[in-house]
């Protein structure tokens, strides 16, 4: 299932101006006036923010703990699912995918929400299952998720991890 929440209303000068000019007055505004202002950035599409979880999932499929932290910013907040520790630098990060990597993890999202709060900021968050190695068996693990996403020097990032094992299972 995946819901979109777009909600973020964006209000030019140009905007403005036009319906003032077009309140009270008699005149109305010219076409000039429309186009004086920059567009506003481009919102990035609901599906390009879900599309940032099979990268994440593909860098898991590595094995290496320091491709899953490029994909983190500098000062990004992982509240992993599988510790305790809440980790808040990169060490901390690599620290956490060095050992749950061992497990080869991977993840397969079974409910979506992506909400495009404006166009360097995105979150997505809903519910995946991991299946993992864990000494020679097979074991699944439900949890819920939530990613918030930065644009940042072109890249998007994760600023925020959160992952929590499903309390019923």
């Amino acid at each position: 299932m995946r819901k979109v929440r777009t909600g973020v209303l964006v209000v030019t000068t140009a905007a403005v101006a036009a319906a003032a000019a077009g309140c009270g007055t008699g005149t109305a505004a010219t076409p000039a006036a429309a186009t004086t202002d920059a567009a506003a950035p481009a919102r990035p599409a609901e599906q390009q923010i879900a599309d940032l979880f099979p990268q994440w999932n593909a860098a898991l499929a590595t094995g290496d703990p320091q491709r899953v932290a490029d994909l983190y910013a500098p000062d990004a907040v992982l509240l992993p699912t599988v510790s305790n520790q809440v980790r808040r630098t990169r060490a901390e990060i690599v620290d956490y995918f060095t050992k749950f990597l061992k497990d080869k993890p991977q993840g397969v999202i079974e409910d979506e929400i992506v909400d495009v709060l404006d166009a360097d900021t995105a979150i997505n968050t809903g519910v995946y299952e991991f299946t993992l190695a864990k000494e020679g068996k097979t074991q699944r693990v439900r949890a819920r998720y939530t990613y918030v996403y930065e644009l940042r020097g072109g890249k998007w990032l994760i600023v925020n991890h959160h992952s929590s094992a499903m309390p019923e299972g």
